[in-house]
């Protein structure tokens, strides 16, 4: 019985990540956030013994999960038009060098 119990888990954590290989950054973040704050749900809950706590959790994870993505993605495209301004001051600068 207890070897069910483990086994369980374990095949569902499996299919989960094969079912993630095809998915993008922001998918996978939310997924990410929405499996830690269901953990973290289920936590409370087994604690208070209200499993509300693990569809709350659920949902507060997938949005912190996905904000977060897109606040990397914001970022990551402002260092790249920074750099790409920096170039194109550096190519005129040089341009008038000559």
């Amino acid at each position: 019985m207890k070897r069910n119990l483990i086994l369980a888990p374990v095949l569902a954590a499996t299919l989960a990540m094969a079912g993630c290989s095809s998915m993008n950054q922001s998918q996978q973040s939310t997924l990410s956030g929405a499996a830690i704050g269901t953990a973290a749900g289920v936590a409370v809950g087994a604690i208070t013994g209200e499993w509300a706590w693990a569809a709350a959790g659920a949902a507060i994870g997938a949005g912190a999960g996905y904000l977060t993505e897109q606040e990397r993605q914001r970022q990551a495209a402002a260092q790249q038009r920074a750099f790409d301004a920096g170039v194109q001051q550096g190519k005129q600068q040089s341009a008038q060098k000559n």
